[in-house]
């Protein structure tokens, strides 16, 4: 059954967020890559020890542009899981220590969470594991971050959208989510509908947030570029494909990224949506437990080894060390 396999974010500079998601927030480095689509983008992936879909966010390097607009038909906010309350306070004094925005303790659907601002103001959060998930997560490894406080894996997802029954059903007849609470959004009079995976894997939620007042979100720097949900292999990838554009959705052919095979496309309220496939090649980072962004050597799919020099004599040009 799905679960959220990864969360992509545009930022601006990729060492600042390698600093920020490997050592402040401890989240194992997968890979330092560049984006398949522009080799001077470099492409980060963050997780667990062992990798796993379901613990991954990853970064997009994007250095030109304008910082994103808040609004509506976005997804606005990703969530980790930690084990405790007491690790939420463990974390409230790491963010001050480190200067970084957070909004105190607060609660949403009866579990304790504390808001916070990534680089270029990524809206992330930390919440409390759920009574009933009993998964277990490896959680990183390489951190100084004592165990019982290190971020797990990915939890939820908050999509804020003018039509939220149209992105209900829609990851209700695809992917199996089901609908388990209603709530509102913090201390607002806002509803949000919880909806929530039937894996055995990991237990993730995506939040709606029912927003037809505000204007749509401009894409920018700091903004959630995709939520991916995870598909088993590549059959069944390629009949969801056939399923989608019979529907005639605005939808992407299946790409080879060789970590995964996937497919992107557009939902009801333009959410961006990738679904990728659990198969796929092993990532293996040299040097990945190096505290220094420019000490790790970049990993490159195999069919742009060839282009290897090329590539990083370009990267570093860009950063002024060529």
């Amino acid at each position: 059954m799905t679960i959220i396999h990864h969360v992509s974010i545009i930022n601006r500079k990729a060492e600042p967020s390698f600093h920020f998601y490997r050592n402040v927030l401890g989240l194992d480095l997968m890979m330092k890559t560049v984006n398949q689509d522009d080799n001077q983008m470099y492409h980060l992936f963050f997780g667990d020890a062992k990798g796993q879909p379901g613990t991954e966010v990853t970064i997009f390097e994007i250095e030109d542009g304008a910082d994103k607009q808040f609004g509506t038909n976005a997804i606005e906010r990703l969530i980790f899981k930690v084990h405790s309350t007491e690790a939420l306070y463990f974390w409230m004094e790491r963010f001050d220590a480190f200067n970084v925005c957070h909004y105190g303790l607060e609660h949403i659907n009866g579990r304790d969470t504390v808001r916070f601002e990534a680089p270029d103001n990524t809206m992330l959060g930390l919440t409390v594991v759920h009574h009933d998930d009993n998964n277990v997560y490896p959680g990183p490894e390489h951190t100084d971050i004592p165990e019982d406080f290190r971020i797990l894996s990915l939890d939820a997802i908050q999509v804020r959208v003018k039509y939220a029954r149209a992105t209900i059903n829609e990851l209700e007849r695809y992917y199996g989510f089901k609908a388990t609470d209603e709530t509102s959004f913090f201390e607002t009079d806002r509803q949000v509908t919880i909806l929530r995976n039937q894996s055995s894997r990991f237990t993730h939620e995506i939040h709606i947030i029912h927003d037809n007042d505000n204007e749509d979100e401009v894409t920018g720097i700091g903004s959630i570029h995709h939520l991916a949900l995870s598909i088993e292999g590549i059959a069944e990838l390629e009949a969801l494909h056939k399923a989608l554009s019979d529907r005639n959705f605005y939808l992407s052919p299946i790409k080879n990224r060789e970590f995964f095979q996937s497919l992107y496309y557009r939902e009801p309220n333009n959410i961006l949506i990738e679904v990728a496939t659990m198969e796929g090649h092993k990532i293996h980072q040299p040097d990945k437990d190096a505290t220094q962004f420019y000490d790790i050597p970049l990993v490159l799919p195999d069919y742009l080894e060839n282009k290897r020099e090329k590539i990083e004599h370009l990267l570093k040009k860009k950063e002024g060390r060529a």
